[in-house]
C-alpha cells in the first residue's frame, strides 16, 4: 500500500496547469501520478518528483488497466489537465467509481462539427457553418457562408490552425493545409474541416465550474488573420445586460452539450445580434486564466477541480473582488535572441504581480505558428478595477523587448 492515495493524470500540460494539479493534488495529502505516452516530455515530472507511468494513453484498455492497478492502492480521483485526455481520463474515473464528467459528452463536445450541431438543436446561437474534407468544398462553403469565413480544425486548441479568410482560395488554400498537417502534439488531423461565418464583435470568454460562473474573461487577439490570444482582462468590463446574456448563453450551450460537471471554457464573441458562442472547452481555461482569476477573486480553479475529481466540494466563494489583466510578449519573427531588456522596469511597476520570459540570449526562435506557442512571456498585474490592471498590463509589457538578431537565420 502507498502512504497516500493516489491522484492520476492522463497526460498534462507541457506547462502551466499540469505542474499545478499535481502541487495542489499535494496539498491535499494525495500522491499525484501521471500517466503518459512519453513522460519525458513533461520535465516538471523529474523536477518535482512526480511519480508516473509510461502508457499508451491513445488506448482507453490501456489508460483503464494502469488506473485499475493503481486502485489496488487507493485511487483518489482520475482526470487530466490536457483537453486531448479529459474524455479518457472521464472513462477511466467512471470504471472506479470516481466522479467525472460524462466521456460522451467531452468527446461530443471536442469534435467542433458534433458541437456545433448539438448547440443548434438546443437554441444556441452559433455562427452559420459547413464541414468540409476538401479544398474544392471549402470555396463552396464559403460562397454559401459569405466571406469572410473562419477556418478551423474540427479538433484542437490554443488556436492553433484557425484563420480568416478573406477569398474562396485563401479558404481552400487553409484547408489544404490543415488536411495535411498534424495538431500540436504532433498527431494526424482529422480528415473534416469547419468552415463558418465570422462573427464581428469582441470576444469573451465564461469560466465556469459545474453550473456555477466564476466569472467572464475580456479576451485579446493578435492582428488577423490569426486568432493568436495577446492577453486577458478579469472581470470582463461588461454592461450588467450584457454581462447576463452571455452568462445565460454560456449555461444554455452547457446544458445543451451535457456537460455541467468540472470545468469549461466557454468562448462567446457579442455580435450585433447578442451573443454568438465560438466554442465550448470541457476544461480549464489556458492562456494562464487561472493564475489572473486567482488574482483577482482569489479562486483557485485548478484547487476546485482537483477536489471535485476526489467527491469533494470545490471553494467557490471569492476571497476578494480585486482586477487583473494578463500580457504576453509574443514573437514578431523568427530569429536568434541577442537580448532581453526591460523585466526590472517593468517588475517595478505599481501593480505587477509577475513578470516571466521564456527565452535568453542565445535562444533561437523557429518558424512562428501563428498560435499561443508563439508566446515569449508575460506580464500579470492587479488593481481596483480592470481599467487600471489593463493599463499597466500594457506598460509593463511594452517595457520589455526581445532583441534578435536581423536574419531568420541567426
Amino acid at each position: 500500500m502507498t502512504a497516500y492515495p493516489w491522484f492520476v493524470l492522463v497526460e498534462s500540460n507541457t506547462t502551466g496547469s499540469g505542474r499545478r494539479f499535481c502541487a495542489v493534488a499535494r496539498t491535499r495529502g494525495l500522491r499525484p501520478v501521471v500517466l503518459a505516452a512519453d513522460p519525458g516530455r513533461y520535465p516538471y515530472l523529474t523536477g518535482d518528483g512526480v511519480d508516473h507511468l509510461t502508457v499508451d494513453t491513445g488506448d482507453q484498455d490501456a489508460v483503464d488497466g494502469a488506473c485499475a492497478r493503481l486502485a489496488r492502492d487507493g485511487v483518489a480521483g482520475v482526470t487530466s489537465s490536457s483537453e486531448y485526455f479529459i474524455a479518457a481520463a472521464a472513462a477511466a474515473a467512471a470504471g472506479l467509481g470516481l466522479p467525472g464528467p460524462s466521456a460522451t459528452a467531452v468527446r461530443d463536445c471536442r469534435a467542433k462539427d458534433r458541437q456545433r450541431a448539438l448547440l443548434v438543436a438546443g437554441g444556441v446561437a452559433v455562427p452559420a457553418f459547413r464541414v468540409v474534407d476538401g479544398a474544392a468544398g471549402a470555396a463552396d462553403a464559403a460562397a454559401a457562408l459569405g466571406l469572410p469565413v473562419v477556418v478551423k480544425p474540427v479538433a484542437g486548441s490554443g488556436s492553433t490552425g484557425v484563420r480568416l479568410c478573406a477569398t474562396a482560395a485563401e479558404t481552400a488554400d487553409a484547408v489544404a493545409g490543415l488536411l495535411a498537417g498534424a495538431d500540436e502534439r504532433g498527431t494526424p488531423r482529422e480528415r473534416r474541416v469547419l468552415v463558418e461565418e465570422y462573427a464581428r464583435g469582441p470576444e469573451y470568454s465564461v469560466e465556469t465550474i459545474g453550473d456555477a460562473v466564476v466569472g467572464v474573461t475580456r479576451k485579446h487577439l493578435g492582428p488577423a488573420p490569426f486568432f493568436v490570444e495577446t492577453g486577458h482582462d478579469f472581470p470582463a468590463p461588461l454592461a450588467e445586460a450584457e454581462r447576463t446574456a452571455v452568462e445565460r448563453t454560456t449555461l444554455r450551450a452547457l446544458h445543451a452539450l451535457g456537460l455541467g460537471w468540472g470545468a469549461a471554457h466557454t468562448e462567446l464573441r457579442v455580435t450585433p445580434r447578442g451573443p454568438v458562442l465560438i466554442e465550448v472547452n470541457p476544461r480549464l481555461a489556458g492562456g494562464m486564466i487561472t493564475a489572473v482569476v486567482e488574482e483577482a477573486t482569489g479562486i483557485d480553479l485548478v484547487a476546485c477541480c482537483v477536489d471535485l475529481a476526489c467527491g469533494r466540494p470545490p471553494s467557490l466563494a471569492p476571497a476578494r473582488a480585486a482586477a487583473a489583466s494578463i500580457r504576453f510578449l509574443v514573437a514578431e519573427r523568427a530569429g536568434a535572441v541577442t537580448a532581453v531588456r526591460g523585466i526590472p522596469a517593468a517588475q517595478r511597476m505599481p501593480g505587477v504581480r509577475a513578470v516571466a520570459v521564456t527565452v535568453e540570449p542565445g535562444t533561437r526562435i523557429g518558424e512562428l505558428t501563428q498560435s499561443f506557442r508563439d508566446r515569449l512571456g508575460h506580464v500579470i498585474t492587479t488593481a481596483g478595477d480592470v481599467a487600471r490592471a489593463a493599463s499597466v498590463a500594457e506598460s509593463a509589457r511594452a517595457a520589455i523587448v526581445v532583441e534578435q538578431s536581423p536574419s531568420a537565420a541567426g
